[in-house]
C-alpha cells in the first residue's frame, strides 16, 4: 500500500516526513520525484509514504495511476498562518508562479498575503474534492500529537512512534 500526503506546502509536511522516516514497514520521502515529469513523476515504489505539496498539481494522473488503492492524508494547519507563512517567499516558489502565471501578474490590488490566501484555499479545495470517496485522514498540524498516532495505526506502522512524535517538537524548514 502507497500513502500519499497531500497539502499546500508550509503546513508540516517536513516534520510529517520526517515522522515517516521512523517507520520500518514503509520507505518515506519529502518530494522525492519533483525533479521528473512524465510517467516517472509518480513512479513511487510499493509500501512508500510520499510526502510532497505538489502532489496537489498532479491529482488526475495520480488517481489515473493509483486509482483507490493508495491511502491519502490531507495534511493540513490554519489557512491564516500558512499564509502568513507563503508572504515570507512571496517573489520566489510556488507563490510567485501562481501569482505570475495562474493569476496573470503581479496586480497592486492584491496584497502577497491576499495571494498567499488564495493560493492556500484554492489548493485545499482541490484536495477535498479529489478525496471525496478515497480512503483518506485530516492530519491538522496543529493536532499531530493527537493525530499521527491515528495515522500511525491506520497504515499499520512499525517502528518507533516516540521518536516519530518527537519530530512535530522540532522547526524544520522555517521561512526566515
Amino acid at each position: 500500500m502507497n500513502v500519499f500526503v497531500l497539502c499546500t506546502g508550509r503546513c508540516g509536511s517536513a516534520p510529517f516526513s520526517k515522522a515517516c522516516g521512523h517507520i520500518t514497514n514503509f520507505t518515506s520521502g519529502h518530494e522525492t520525484r519533483a525533479r521528473f515529469i512524465g510517467p516517472e513523476r509518480l513512479a513511487y515504489p510499493d509500501n512508500h509514504i510520499e510526502v510532497d505539496s505538489r502532489l496537489a498539481w498532479f491529482l488526475g494522473r495520480l488517481d489515473a495511476k493509483y486509482a483507490d488503492t493508495p491511502f491519502y492524508v490531507h495534511l493540513t494547519r490554519d489557512l491564516e498562518a500558512t499564509a502568513r507563512s507563503f508572504t515570507k517567499r512571496a517573489n520566489r516558489g510556488i507563490m510567485a508562479a501562481y501569482r505570475d502565471a495562474l493569476v496573470l501578474g503581479r496586480t497592486p490590488s492584491f496584497t502577497p498575503y491576499e495571494m498567499a490566501l488564495d493560493y492556500c484555499e484554492t489548493v485545499t479545495e482541490n484536495i477535498r474534492v479529489f478525496l471525496k470517496g478515497k480512503v483518506h485522514m485530516e492530519v491538522r498540524l496543529e493536532e499531530a500529537m493527537q493525530s499521527f498516532p491515528i495515522f500511525w495505526e491506520r497504515v499499520h506502522a512499525s517502528g518507533s512512534l516516540p521518536d516519530a512524535l518527537a519530530e512535530f517538537a522540532t522547526l524544520h524548514n522555517q521561512s526566515r
